[in-house]
């Protein structure tokens, strides 16, 4: 169970109570907007460029699998003439949202025609005496050329949901009855997302602002954008580690309201009295056979300290049994540093899996984890070297990334911004103290992004660490500023307000962090990178600040940084590079001799002729179960040891 959808149940529970605060107008659009591209690092102002990129943003996000619109329904949005993106921008500016009107109309009419084909189809389906057979799934990179291709993906689509819940509830001689019930949970999943572009009133202002709003956002670059209530609120949980709830992820099935997974160190778990695999009957004494799903979820929202009983039902048992649970922060564990350790000679090579930059209260942050990690390790026997795992970590908070390159550095520049009218400010480590000097190994991949770059590089750069995995990573390398986790905020967005290098003078922007022995992982074949988004925002370079030219440091204190700082700059080192060509030839010769490397890397070539790109993992692969890359990271660290030692004997 993944860590997005273990706090699903917690914010969209909390967002149910904010959501009616929130409601937007049409005038709110000008006013939020203008808010977000004040900050901006390159746009000033809402231009055709802007305005045609969100009229077309506005009719893609909604069909983003290609399901609903022909090619040539999506293209006469996507090529407006000129005259009429300029007639857009004159009634943006009087607060008239008449342009993204016209797109959700076209969008409202599509939503028809796939209800009343789906329809059809499902009546088709469940009656069917044939044996209806499965359907490959696909991720449609265009939109059909006409109709007829339309409703083949439909009918695609509805197969696959019926052969993905048969498997998923052990359906193995269904009826017509089972077949009407899958189709009555999807589709009212399909018309929860749907409900958004036929609303009405003051509902389908509110939605219709919420949408030109996301689009105007996306317009600006790949990672400025607006978040509706219950996005951000989710997000803030993701960065902050940490929220009120029960701790219970729940799933909607046809046989009803499932208990999915229990969240570690919740009330839930610690009672011993839920199970997954539980049905929910009833919360605080109310049946809740009669309510929709997103009713369930209002029902189960409170606050902390709060109870909340819930009669469950256990698989097998006709037995109702009701539990009483008590509503209290969680700290989430999942997504939180983990620490391993191999033996090596006399010591230990210690293994450290951060999966995001957090920072939350109660002192909950990467940096003080990733602290007392390395102290645990240290009292536990000789720490002869350290492999950062940062393969699937998206980023996070800034600071984080400058306080976690700070433990391996004295003192120095981690960070230099640069903003939207050439403003420079430099990130510093001036802690002093080097939390661990050994050989590091910094284990990345292309999907390594924006704060795990910036430490990558950062080490790099000052030669510290080396770098293993991908050729190269993400390439995310701007600033976003956000309002996501200021409780205070009356709109929730985050917007790209410069960008940022590293101590070199080097962006990861686009070109990503290089690495210095290339160990490919499973995210090598895919397009995954700043590159293959829309709108990203260009590269650049600035001077390099090994020397700190302090100046971004006011008048009153630059004589204490002279004389407390700059003496303790940490000085760029080249050990590691200087046997850096005996552990590229190690690695190489290992890779190229190991069976499973070679299956893995076959599998690799095939993935990247497949018409699909789009990542997913491969189950019961046959190179089988061993992590190939952590296992040779291991073993380039056991070289940087075992040369590092014989070079320090040689007269």
């Amino acid at each position: 169970m993944g860590r997005f959808q273990k706090i699903a149940i917690a914010f969209v529970c909390l967002a149910a109570s904010l959501h009616a605060e929130f409601e937007l107008k049409r005038t709110d659009v000008r006013k939020t907007f203008e808010e977000m591209i004040h900050f901006h690092v390159e746009h000033r102002e809402v231009n055709s460029l802007l305005m045609g990129r969100a009229l077309k943003l506005f009719v893609d996000k909604f069909d983003t699998y290609k399901m609903y619109l022909t090619r040539a329904e999506a293209e006469a949005f996507f090529s407006l003439p000129k005259n009429l993106i300029e007639k857009g921008i004159e009634a943006y500016y009087a607060d008239d949202l008449s342009l993204f009107n016209q797109a959700n109309r076209l969008l409202s009419v599509a939503i028809q025609r796939a209800r009343q084909w789906r329809k059809e189809m499902q009546r088709e389906l469940i009656l069917a005496v044939f044996d209806i057979e499965p359907t490959r799934g696909e991720a449609y990179l265009s939109f059909a050329s006409d109709e007829n291709h339309l409703k083949k993906r439909v009918w695609k689509q509805l197969v696959r949901v019926l052969m993905q819940e048969k498997a998923l509830n052990q359906l193995e001689n269904w009826t017509p009855k089972d077949r009407e019930k899958i189709f009555g949970l999807w589709e009212g999943r399909f018309q929860t997302k749907e409900r958004e572009y036929l609303a009405e009133g003051t509902q389908g202002e509110h939605y219709l602002a919420l949408h030109s709003l996301k689009a105007l956002g996306l317009s600006l670059d790949a990672h400025s954008t607006y978040f509706s209530p219950e996005e951000a609120l989710e997000m803030r949980m993701l960065l902050e580690k940490q929220f009120e709830g029960v701790g219970v992820v729940l799933r909607e099935g046809i046989h009803g309201v499932i208990i999915a997974d229990l969240v570690d160190g919740g009330p839930a778990q610690k009672s011993g009295q839920v199970r997954p695999g539980d049905q929910i009957i009833k919360i605080d004494g109310k049946p809740i056979a009669d309510m929709s799903y997103a009713e369930v979820l209002n029902a189960m929202k409170g606050k902390g300290g709060e109870e909340l009983r819930l009669t469950i039902k256990r698989a097998g048992s006709a037995q109702l049994q009701e539990v009483k649970l008590t509503r209290e922060k969680i700290m989430m564990s999942d997504g939180r540093l983990k620490v391993e350790a191999v033996p090596h000679g006399d010591g230990q090579i210690g293994i450290l899996n951060l999966p995001s930059f957090y920072e939350g209260s109660h002192a909950t942050s990467a940096e003080g984890d990733m602290r007392e990690a390395i102290q645990k390790l240290k009292r536990r026997g000789p720490l002869k070297g350290i492999i950062l795992d940062l393969r699937e970590n998206a980023g996070g908070f800034l600071t984080q990334a400058v306080k976690i390159s700070g433990l391996f550095i004295t003192k120095g520049v981690i960070v230099i911004s640069k903003y939207a009218r050439g403003e420079i400010k430099y990130l510093r480590n001036l802690d002093g103290r080097l939390h661990f000097d050994g050989p590091l190994i910094i284990l990345t991949s292309r999907a390594s992004a924006s704060a795990a770059e910036i430490v990558a590089q950062a080490l790099q750069d000052y030669g510290v660490a080396l770098i293993v995995g991908d050729e190269e990573t993400y390439g995310k390398g701007t600033i976003q500023y956000q309002t996501v986790t200021d409780k205070h905020a009356k709109s929730f967005y985050k917007v790209t307000v410069g960008r940022y290098y590293t101590v070199s003078g080097r962006s990861t922007q686009i070109e990503g962090v290089k690495a210095d022995i290339v160990v490919p992982t499973i995210f090598s074949s895919y397009k995954i990178g700043e590159r293959f988004l829309e709108y990203p925002l260009p590269s650049d370079q600035v001077a390099d600040a090994y020397i700190d030219p302090l100046t971004d440091i006011d008048y009153k204190n630059r004589s204490w940084f002279q004389k407390n700082y700059l003496p303790g700059l940490h000085q760029p080192q080249e050990k590691w590079y200087k046997i850096l060509p005996e552990l590229k030839a190690n690695s190489e010769r290992r890779i190229q001799n190991d069976e499973n490397f070679s299956l893995f890397l076959t599998t690799q070539e095939k993935l990247k002729g497949s018409p699909s790109r789009s990542f997913r993992r491969i189950s019961n692969p046959p190179w089988g179960d061993e992590d190939l890359q952590l296992s040779e990271a291991i073993n380039i660290m056991c070289d940087m040891i075992g040369l590092s030692q014989n070079s320090l004997s040689r007269p």
